[in-house]
């Protein structure tokens, strides 16, 4: 690389409220968007970055191109004109992003002329890689902070856990020291007034273009709760609606970024398109759900939860990733809402992102099976599998329990930084658990169960590169591990192959569900602690099967918009 110098100025940065491309804003708007502030005290306020000494891979190397598009031949015409506001919304939740898990954007990546530098930051929604445990890509910037921008930089646990503010574990507050040093919330309405305003507005926008009264709903419920932070009637609205053509998840919804307690939520979007045909292949097993959960291998007191009938199970093609969904590896199924008390009133809605997942099976799982799955086991690597393995992991979120069984509150709250990678490993192995039901059941006739076995296995090694720093990342590490141990997986030293053992992967696949529900439901977070500590890293036997898959892409990024949609 030839000696370039990247001076990083970071002067009184503050949360701004400038819309990506616009040349002003109203001063106003940046006024009342600039209620909190940022901490860079690890940062000098001006740093010389000799760029040989810093060692960046190759984005090319690491995600794999692809573009988002679909056929919208059969959307109606005011359907097509609510394409691009959706976008627009969905442009302002990436905006919202940058400022909950860095800060200003602009000054971050106008002060960096490496191209393929500026590129990663830019994927990665900060100057961290997330596909390598959060590792800094400059390493001027250090480690990243846990909780992100929800909380103070100088904030300890002890201090969090004996302030009084009653909402400093709510869902949609950002935590903020006063001048004298009390740790006090703010409702995220109240911080991003300018944005939000101007996402809910066009929301309503859009509603209006609505063909489906449903969507309409929804959409005009969305808009208010952006502006309220109560989502509760949205989320119910969305559950309701069933025949729209088109969908769009947008709003704080998942919890990953906030990697100290895992209260805050983060806001994305996906403008989606239901696949009905292939929809209609899955509707049947969501009204399976509260006999899968009396099957359970577990004891009854931790299943005693009913899991809501009206969950819906559909296949969509994306047109728009933003946000938290856009950054760094790429999320292929949805499982929502997360609200529990939505989940057992109605249950969740579970959407599977076809055209994403088959770009991730060509572009990644088939060539990482060729490279480390025994030859004579590769015929079982099926797109049918992959597929049928995400979507009952997306169905397995509505099984188990949500409340721990002795008074320690919500699992959620009870396991704290580690409840999502826990909830991630519930539904992986319960959805292989499904799979073996549903085989014995007669409902699955579609292939074999070893194509579910060897699949899955492949779909760890795909998963498990994310790293440290992703929930789906640590629960990867935590099943690929007790699957070594119980012989599930064997590695043959002098061939590099793995493969499965299918008697012994069906004993440890119930012996594993039970282990996780009995965590879950005791709220064990001792328990959870000692186990990521235990196994949630990586073996050096398994690192060097992956060192092996560096010409291999990680994930994918997209090329997307109202230009590849020729709207």
């Amino acid at each position: 690389m030839n000696k370039k110098l990247l001076i990083v100025t970071l002067i009184s940065l503050a949360l701004s409220a400038c819309q990506q491309g616009e040349e002003t804003t109203v001063v106003e708007e940046k006024q009342a968007e600039n209620s909190i502030t940022l901490d860079f005290e690890k940062i000098p306020e001006v740093v010389s970055i000799e760029t040989p000494d810093i060692i960046t891979p190759n984005v090319a190397d690491i995600y794999a191109q692809f573009t988002l598009s679909t056929d919208l031949s059969h959307l109606s015409a005011n359907q097509k004109l609510m394409l691009p506001i959706l976008i627009e919304i969905s442009t302002i939740m990436d905006e919202l992003f940058w400022l909950q898990s860095y800060g200003d954007k602009g000054s971050l990546l106008n002060s960096i002329d490496n191209a393929n530098l500026k590129r990663l930051v830019d994927i990665n929604y900060g100057p961290w890689d997330r596909l390598n445990g959060d590792a800094a890509l400059v390493a001027q910037y250090g480690e990243k902070a846990l909780g992100a921008n929800f909380y103070p930089k100088d904030m300890s646990k002890q201090e969090f856990e004996a302030s009084s503010d009653a909402n400093k574990a709510n869902l949609y507050t950002v935590v903020k020291r006063t001048d004298d040093g009390e740790l006090v919330s703010q409702y995220y309405h109240e911080i991003f007034p300018g944005l939000l305003n101007k996402a809910s507005t066009l929301l309503l926008k859009a509603a209006a273009l609505a063909d489906d009264e449903g969507f309409k709903k929804y959409l005009t419920l969305r808009a208010k709760a952006l502006l309220d932070d109560q989502f509760k009637a949205s989320d119910l609205a969305w559950m309701e609606m069933k025949n729209n053509d088109i969908d769009f998840v947008v709003g704080p919804i998942e919890n990953y970024e906030d990697q100290l307690y895992g209260y805050k939520t983060a806001y994305e979007a996906y403008v989606l398109i239901k696949d009905k045909t292939w929809s209609a292949r899955l509707a049947k097993f969501a009204a399976l759900l509260p006999q899968l959960q009396r099957d359970l291998p577990v004891a009854d007191e931790y299943k005693t939860e009913t899991p809501g009938t009206e969950s819906d199970l559909n296949a969509y093609d994306v047109l728009y990733y933003a946000g938290h969904s856009n950054a760094g590896s790429k999320t292929i199924a949805i499982n929502l809402p997360n609200d529990e008390t939505v989940q057992l009133e109605k249950g969740t809605r579970r959407l599977q992102l076809k055209n994403a997942m088959k770009a991730k099976f060509e572009k990644i799982l088939v060539p990482i099976a060729n490279e480390l799955v025994l030859p004579e086991q590769r015929k079982y690597i099926t797109f049918n599998a992959f597929f049928g393995n995400t979507m009952f992991h997306e169905v397995a979120h509505g099984l188990g329990i949500k409340n721990t069984i002795n008074d320690k509150g919500s699992v959620r709250t009870a396991l704290k930084q580690f409840a999502s990678a826990q909830e991630e490993g519930k539904a992986d192995i319960l959805g292989l658990y499904m799979v073996e039901k549903l085989f014995t059941m007669g409902e699955l006739t579609e292939g074999q169960i070893m194509d579910h076995y060897v699949t899955f296995m492949a779909g760890i090694f795909r998963s498990v590169r994310f790293g440290s720093s992703s929930a789906h990342g640590i629960a990867n590490m935590l099943r690929f591990n007790y699957f070594a141990e119980q012989q599930a997986f064997k590695f043959d030293p002098e061939t590099g192959y793995y493969s499965v053992n299918p008697e012994k992967m069906s004993l440890a696949i119930q012996s594993l569900s039970n282990k996780i529900l009995i965590l879950q439901g005791n709220g064990d977070y001792a328990g959870v602690e000692a186990w990521v500590k235990e196994q949630g890293n990586i073996s050096p036997q398994l690192k060097a099967a992956l060192d092996r898959l560096h010409s291999i892409p990680v994930d994918i990024v997209f090329n997307q918009g109202v230009e590849q949609l020729d709207l």
